[in-house]
C-alpha cells in the first residue's frame, strides 16, 4: 500500500499507474493529531511507502518522534520526499527504526536558481521600491529609489556548491559576475566552472552579494547571523533561495537598517508562511512567496521523480535516490 500525503499537481495520471504494483489511499487527515490517529488506528496498516511533500508539514508536522514512530508501527519503510531539501524529514530516527528516505536532488536545481538569479538582479538594481511605487500611480517612488548596481564585475559569492549553487554560477557569469564560492571541500575545476574556492570567512569578507544555497541541517542552522554580517563588505546584497533558517531573520532585519546590507531578495523564511514584519516593511527587501520551483515543468519533473522512487522501492527494494544519510542502510 502506498499513501500520499498530499495532492500532485502535474503527475497524477503518473502517480495513478503505481496501483499495478500496489494499493494507493490519500490520507484525509488536516492536522498532526488526527494524522497520528490515522497511523495508530489501523488505518495505514500495510502500508509499506509514502509520497509527501513540503506542504504535507501543515497536516503531519515535521516527520520525527512520534510520528516516526507510528509510521514504522504501520509498516512503513520508505518516505518519498518530493523535494531537494528534506529537513522536515528526521533522518536519524528513520534509519533507526529502517525507514527509507528519498529526495529528488537535481531536479529543482535550475528554477530554484533562475529564481536566485532574479532576485539578485532585483536586489542589486534596486527594482522594488519603483516596482511598488508603480502600481500605486507613483512612477520611480518619491524620493526616488538610489541608484542601483550593474552585475559586471561584481564578485558573486556562493555558499553551498551543490546542483543549485553550481546552476546559479554558470548564469550569474553570463552577466560578467565573478564567482566565488564555499563548500564543506572544493570541487574539481569541471565541476565548479572555474569558480573560485574560497574559506567561509573570505567569502563573506570579499564578496558583493552572496548567495545562500545550502542545505538546512543542525550544522547550518542559522550560519548567517550577527557575526557573520559584521565581516561583509558594506552594502553587500544577500540572497536565499535555500530556507529561511540558514539566517538569522532578526540580525538580516538589523542589518538593513543599519545599512550593512544594502537590499536583500527571499524567496524563503524562517516561520514561513508567516514573514518576519521588519522584512515586509523595508522596501529594500525583495520578497517571493517560496516560489523556486513554483513552474509546470519543474513541478512534473519533480513529481515522476519522486514516483519513481516509490516505483523502485515497491519493485526492487531500493530507492533511486536515498538520501546521503543512508547511503550504508542495507536494502529492505
Amino acid at each position: 500500500m502506498v499513501d500520499s500525503l498530499s495532492n500532485l499537481a502535474t503527475a497524477r495520471e503518473a502517480y495513478d499507474t503505481l496501483s499495478s504494483v500496489a494499493t494507493l489511499v490519500t490520507l484525509t487527515s488536516t492536522n498532526r493529531s488526527d494524522f497520528l490517529k490515522e497511523c495508530q488506528d489501523g488505518t495505514l496498516n500495510g502500508t509499506t511507502a509514502v509520497y509527501r511533500t513540503f506542504n504535507s508539514v501543515s497536516v503531519t508536522g515535521r516527520i520525527e518522534g512520534d510520528v516516526v514512530e507510528a509510521l514504522s508501527q504501520a509498516g512503513v519503510r520508505y518516505i518519498c520526499h518530493n523535494g531537494a531539501g528534506y529537513d522536515q524529514i528526521d533522518v536519524a530516527a528513520c534509519s533507526k527504526l529502517g525507514i527509507h528516505v528519498s529526495n529528488v536532488p537535481s531536479a529543482v536545481d535550475a528554477a530554484t536558481a533562475d529564481t536566485a538569479m532574479f532576485l539578485l538582479l532585483g536586489a542589486l538594481r534596486n527594482f522594488n521600491l519603483p516596482m511598488l511605487s508603480l502600481r500605486q500611480d507613483q512612477w520611480r517612488g518619491n524620493p526616488p529609489p538610489s541608484l542601483g548596481h550593474d552585475p559586471e564585475g561584481k564578485i558573486l559569492g556562493i555558499l553551498g556548491m551543490g546542483g543549485i549553487g553550481r546552476n546559479l554560477a554558470r548564469k550569474a557569469a553570463a552577466f560578467d559576475m565573478e564567482i566565488q564560492y564555499h563548500n564543506r571541500t572544493p570541487l574539481s575545476r569541471e565541476l565548479s566552472g572555474g569558480a573560485k574556492y574560497v574559506s567561509f570567512d573570505e567569502l563573506l569578507r570579499t564578496s558583493d552579494a552572496i548567495s545562500l544555497n545550502l542545505p538546512l541541517n543542525q550544522h547550518t542552522r542559522h550560519i548567517i547571523g550577527s557575526a557573520e554580517f559584521e565581516k561583509m563588505k558594506p552594502d553587500v546584497v544577500i540572497v536565499n533561495t535555500a530556507r529561511g533558517a540558514v539566517m538569522d531573520e532578526d540580525a538580516l532585519v538589523k542589518a538593513l537598517e543599519e545599512g550593512k546590507v544594502s537590499s536583500c531578495g527571499l524567496d524563503v523564511y524562517e516561520d514561513e508562511p508567516e514573514i518576519h514584519k521588519g522584512l515586509v516593511a523595508n522596501s529594500k527587501v525583495m520578497l517571493l512567496p517560496h516560489l523556486g520551483t513554483w513552474t509546470e515543468e519543474t513541478q512534473m519533473e519533480m513529481e515522476l521523480w519522486n514516483i519513481s522512487n516509490v516505483r523502485s522501492a515497491l519493485e526492487t527494494g531500493r530507492l533511486r535516490s536515498q538520501v546521503p544519510e543512508q547511503k550504508d542502510m542495507p536494502d529492505v
